[in-house]
Protein backbone atom coordinates (compact mmCIF):
# COMPACT_ATOMS: atom_id res chain seq x y z
CA UNK A 1 0.00 0.00 0.00
CA UNK A 2 1.25 3.12 -0.61
CA UNK A 3 1.75 5.80 1.97
CA UNK A 4 -0.44 8.57 1.64
CA UNK A 5 1.71 11.78 1.19
CA UNK A 6 1.45 14.11 3.78
CA UNK A 7 -0.20 17.46 4.00
CA UNK A 8 2.28 20.55 2.66
CA UNK A 9 0.29 24.28 3.24
CA UNK A 10 2.00 27.46 1.58
CA UNK A 11 2.36 31.05 2.80
CA UNK A 12 2.93 32.96 0.18
CA UNK A 13 3.70 35.93 1.94
CA UNK A 14 6.01 34.08 4.32
CA UNK A 15 7.54 32.10 1.52
CA UNK A 16 8.47 35.32 -0.39
CA UNK A 17 9.65 38.01 2.60
CA UNK A 18 12.04 34.69 4.66
CA UNK A 19 12.56 32.08 2.12
CA UNK A 20 12.95 34.10 -1.26
CA UNK A 21 15.87 32.54 -1.71
CA UNK A 22 14.36 29.48 -3.76
CA UNK A 23 13.35 31.56 -6.42
CA UNK A 24 16.15 33.83 -6.51
CA UNK A 25 18.51 30.49 -6.65
CA UNK A 26 16.22 29.87 -9.94
CA UNK A 27 17.26 32.83 -11.77
CA UNK A 28 20.43 31.26 -13.56
CA UNK A 29 18.01 28.27 -13.73
CA UNK A 30 16.16 30.64 -16.69
CA UNK A 31 19.64 31.15 -17.95
CA UNK A 32 20.22 27.21 -18.44
CA UNK A 33 16.29 27.57 -20.41
CA UNK A 34 17.15 30.17 -22.56
CA UNK A 35 13.69 30.87 -23.45
CA UNK A 36 13.18 32.79 -26.57
CA UNK A 37 10.67 35.58 -28.05
CA UNK A 38 7.62 33.61 -29.43
CA UNK A 39 8.25 30.37 -27.55
CA UNK A 40 5.54 28.77 -25.56
CA UNK A 41 6.98 27.77 -21.97
CA UNK A 42 5.57 26.05 -19.46
CA UNK A 43 6.73 26.91 -15.43
CA UNK A 44 5.59 23.76 -13.67
CA UNK A 45 5.14 24.55 -10.01
CA UNK A 46 5.84 28.35 -10.51
CA UNK A 47 4.84 29.54 -6.88
CA UNK A 48 4.34 33.19 -6.69
CA UNK A 49 5.27 33.62 -10.02
CA UNK A 50 8.57 35.41 -9.94
CA UNK A 51 10.67 32.86 -12.12
CA UNK A 52 7.46 32.96 -14.89
CA UNK A 53 7.76 36.71 -15.15
CA UNK A 54 11.52 36.89 -15.31
CA UNK A 55 10.84 34.07 -17.97
CA UNK A 56 8.04 36.19 -20.07
CA UNK A 57 10.71 39.25 -20.32
CA UNK A 58 12.21 37.23 -23.05
CA UNK A 59 9.25 37.60 -25.04
CA UNK A 60 7.89 33.78 -24.28
CA UNK A 61 4.24 33.36 -23.61
CA UNK A 62 4.62 32.14 -20.22
CA UNK A 63 2.13 29.48 -18.72
CA UNK A 64 2.38 29.03 -14.84
CA UNK A 65 0.82 26.08 -12.58
CA UNK A 66 0.64 25.39 -9.25
CA UNK A 67 -1.05 23.52 -6.98
CA UNK A 68 -1.50 25.97 -4.91
CA UNK A 69 -4.39 27.83 -4.64
CA UNK A 70 -2.38 30.59 -2.46
CA UNK A 71 0.62 30.43 -4.41
CA UNK A 72 -1.60 31.24 -7.71
CA UNK A 73 -3.69 33.85 -5.83
CA UNK A 74 -0.47 35.88 -4.98
CA UNK A 75 0.98 34.77 -8.73
CA UNK A 76 -1.66 36.67 -10.43
CA UNK A 77 -2.01 39.66 -8.18
CA UNK A 78 1.89 40.20 -8.40
CA UNK A 79 2.10 39.89 -12.56
CA UNK A 80 -1.76 39.70 -13.78
CA UNK A 81 -0.27 39.96 -17.03
CA UNK A 82 0.23 36.61 -17.23
CA UNK A 83 -1.66 32.90 -17.29
CA UNK A 84 -1.88 31.21 -14.05
CA UNK A 85 -3.94 28.15 -13.27
CA UNK A 86 -4.00 25.79 -10.60
CA UNK A 87 -2.89 22.85 -11.55
CA UNK A 88 -1.36 19.03 -10.63
CA UNK A 89 1.68 18.18 -11.75
CA UNK A 90 0.60 14.80 -11.97
CA UNK A 91 -2.29 15.27 -14.24
CA UNK A 92 -1.89 18.55 -16.29
CA UNK A 93 -3.03 18.69 -19.80
CA UNK A 94 -2.49 20.91 -22.44
CA UNK A 95 -4.19 20.89 -25.91
CA UNK A 96 -1.14 23.25 -26.87
CA UNK A 97 2.00 21.87 -26.17
CA UNK A 98 5.00 23.65 -25.33
CA UNK A 99 8.17 24.47 -26.50
CA UNK A 100 9.99 24.15 -23.62
CA UNK A 101 8.85 22.97 -19.75
CA UNK A 102 10.76 24.55 -16.98
CA UNK A 103 10.87 23.61 -13.41
CA UNK A 104 12.26 24.96 -10.31
CA UNK A 105 12.44 23.43 -6.75
CA UNK A 106 9.52 21.29 -7.04
CA UNK A 107 10.36 17.73 -8.30
CA UNK A 108 10.99 16.70 -5.73
CA UNK A 109 7.50 17.36 -3.66
CA UNK A 110 6.01 14.89 -6.03
CA UNK A 111 6.70 11.21 -4.83
CA UNK A 112 4.68 9.57 -7.89
CA UNK A 113 7.81 10.70 -10.37
CA UNK A 114 6.37 8.58 -13.18
CA UNK A 115 3.30 10.52 -13.21
CA UNK A 116 5.03 13.80 -13.57
CA UNK A 117 7.34 12.47 -16.04
CA UNK A 118 4.82 11.15 -18.12
CA UNK A 119 2.52 15.19 -17.51
CA UNK A 120 5.89 16.96 -18.72
CA UNK A 121 6.49 14.61 -22.01
CA UNK A 122 3.29 14.03 -23.05
CA UNK A 123 2.68 18.35 -23.14
CA UNK A 124 5.75 19.37 -24.72
CA UNK A 125 6.07 19.67 -28.54
CA UNK A 126 8.44 16.99 -30.46
CA UNK A 127 12.15 18.21 -29.57
CA UNK A 128 11.06 20.43 -26.38
CA UNK A 129 13.09 20.62 -23.73
CA UNK A 130 12.85 20.01 -20.34
CA UNK A 131 15.22 22.49 -17.79
CA UNK A 132 14.28 21.53 -14.10
CA UNK A 133 16.84 21.75 -10.89
CA UNK A 134 15.03 19.93 -7.94
CA UNK A 135 16.87 18.64 -4.60
CA UNK A 136 19.49 15.31 -5.20
CA UNK A 137 20.75 13.18 -2.91
CA UNK A 138 21.32 13.66 0.44
CA UNK A 139 19.90 17.05 0.06
CA UNK A 140 19.20 18.40 3.97
CA UNK A 141 20.23 15.61 5.34
CA UNK A 142 21.72 17.00 8.36
CA UNK A 143 18.53 19.27 8.99
CA UNK A 144 16.36 16.20 8.56
CA UNK A 145 18.52 13.67 10.13
CA UNK A 146 18.71 15.89 13.29
CA UNK A 147 14.56 16.77 13.39
CA UNK A 148 14.09 13.06 13.19
CA UNK A 149 16.28 12.40 16.07
CA UNK A 150 15.00 15.20 18.41
CA UNK A 151 11.12 14.18 17.19
CA UNK A 152 11.92 10.35 18.71
CA UNK A 153 13.22 11.67 21.51
CA UNK A 154 10.53 13.85 22.68
CA UNK A 155 8.04 10.51 21.85
CA UNK A 156 7.20 11.40 17.84
CA UNK A 157 8.83 8.42 16.35
CA UNK A 158 5.83 7.89 13.84
CA UNK A 159 6.21 11.62 12.90
CA UNK A 160 10.19 10.91 12.00
CA UNK A 161 8.68 7.88 9.60
CA UNK A 162 7.55 10.80 7.12
CA UNK A 163 8.64 10.30 3.80
CA UNK A 164 8.17 13.68 2.30
CA UNK A 165 10.13 13.99 -0.22
CA UNK A 166 11.83 12.44 -3.21
CA UNK A 167 15.76 13.31 -3.81
CA UNK A 168 17.20 11.22 -6.58
CA UNK A 169 20.89 9.94 -7.52
CA UNK A 170 21.84 11.69 -10.96
CA UNK A 171 21.96 8.20 -12.18
CA UNK A 172 18.15 7.61 -11.31
CA UNK A 173 16.48 10.97 -12.29
CA UNK A 174 18.26 10.29 -15.54
CA UNK A 175 17.01 6.49 -16.09
CA UNK A 176 13.56 7.88 -15.35
CA UNK A 177 13.52 10.16 -18.06
CA UNK A 178 14.89 8.25 -20.75
CA UNK A 179 13.00 5.20 -20.17
CA UNK A 180 9.91 7.31 -20.65
CA UNK A 181 11.94 8.90 -24.22
CA UNK A 182 13.56 11.65 -23.21
CA UNK A 183 17.04 12.39 -24.36
CA UNK A 184 19.25 14.06 -21.46
CA UNK A 185 21.89 16.17 -22.38
CA UNK A 186 23.01 17.79 -19.27
CA UNK A 187 23.30 16.83 -15.53
CA UNK A 188 25.42 18.19 -12.73
CA UNK A 189 24.10 16.87 -8.73
CA UNK A 190 25.90 19.34 -6.79
CA UNK A 191 26.55 20.87 -3.33
CA UNK A 192 25.05 24.40 -2.65
CA UNK A 193 25.21 25.93 1.23
CA UNK A 194 22.27 27.86 0.73
CA UNK A 195 22.11 31.02 3.65
CA UNK A 196 18.85 31.54 5.04
CA UNK A 197 17.31 34.86 6.08
CA UNK A 198 17.21 34.85 9.28
CA UNK A 199 20.72 34.68 11.43
CA UNK A 200 18.89 34.10 14.58
CA UNK A 201 16.03 31.31 13.67
CA UNK A 202 17.15 30.43 10.29
CA UNK A 203 16.73 26.37 10.75
CA UNK A 204 13.57 26.92 12.96
CA UNK A 205 12.57 28.88 10.81
CA UNK A 206 13.46 26.51 7.46
CA UNK A 207 11.53 23.93 9.08
CA UNK A 208 8.41 25.36 9.96
CA UNK A 209 8.29 26.55 6.23
CA UNK A 210 9.15 23.48 4.28
CA UNK A 211 9.05 20.60 6.70
CA UNK A 212 6.03 21.56 8.83
CA UNK A 213 4.49 17.78 7.93
CA UNK A 214 7.13 16.21 10.21
CA UNK A 215 5.58 18.48 13.25
CA UNK A 216 1.53 17.54 12.59
CA UNK A 217 -0.09 16.90 15.68
CA UNK A 218 2.67 18.22 18.37
CA UNK A 219 2.04 20.98 20.65
CA UNK A 220 3.10 24.61 19.38
CA UNK A 221 4.99 24.42 23.13
CA UNK A 222 7.03 21.60 22.23
CA UNK A 223 7.57 22.42 18.48
CA UNK A 224 9.28 25.30 19.65
CA UNK A 225 11.30 23.71 22.41
CA UNK A 226 12.22 20.79 20.35
CA UNK A 227 13.18 22.68 17.59
CA UNK A 228 15.66 25.27 19.96
CA UNK A 229 16.98 21.82 20.60
CA UNK A 230 17.58 20.87 16.77
CA UNK A 231 19.13 24.25 15.90
CA UNK A 232 21.71 24.77 19.01
CA UNK A 233 22.30 20.87 17.45
CA UNK A 234 22.91 21.85 14.44
CA UNK A 235 25.27 24.93 15.32
CA UNK A 236 28.54 23.77 14.85
CA UNK A 237 28.02 21.98 11.32
CA UNK A 238 25.71 25.12 9.92
CA UNK A 239 26.09 28.26 11.62
CA UNK A 240 29.12 30.18 10.08
CA UNK A 241 30.19 33.46 9.84
CA UNK A 242 26.92 34.94 11.75
CA UNK A 243 24.99 33.31 9.50
CA UNK A 244 22.74 29.89 9.19
CA UNK A 245 23.04 27.47 6.07
CA UNK A 246 21.16 24.73 4.86
CA UNK A 247 23.01 21.34 3.63
CA UNK A 248 21.41 21.78 -0.08
CA UNK A 249 22.30 19.21 -3.07
CA UNK A 250 20.93 20.62 -6.10
CA UNK A 251 20.46 18.05 -9.30
CA UNK A 252 20.17 20.02 -12.75
CA UNK A 253 18.97 18.72 -15.62
CA UNK A 254 18.46 19.49 -19.12
CA UNK A 255 16.39 16.63 -21.01
CA UNK A 256 15.10 17.28 -24.92
CA UNK A 257 11.57 14.62 -26.28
Amino acid sequence: MKTPEPFTSWNPNLYDDKHGFVFKYGEDLVDLLKPQEGERILDLGCGTGYLASIIANSGAAVVGIDNSIEMITKAKTEYSQLEFLVQSATSFDFEEHFNAIFSNAVLHWIQDKEKVIDCMYRNLKKSGRLVLEMGGRHNVDLIINTLNKYLRKYGFGKNASIQLWYFPSLSEYATLLENKGFTVTYAVLYNRETKLNDPKNGVKDWIKMFAGAYLQGIDEDVVDTMLDEVQESLKPVLFQNGNWYADYKRLRMIAIK
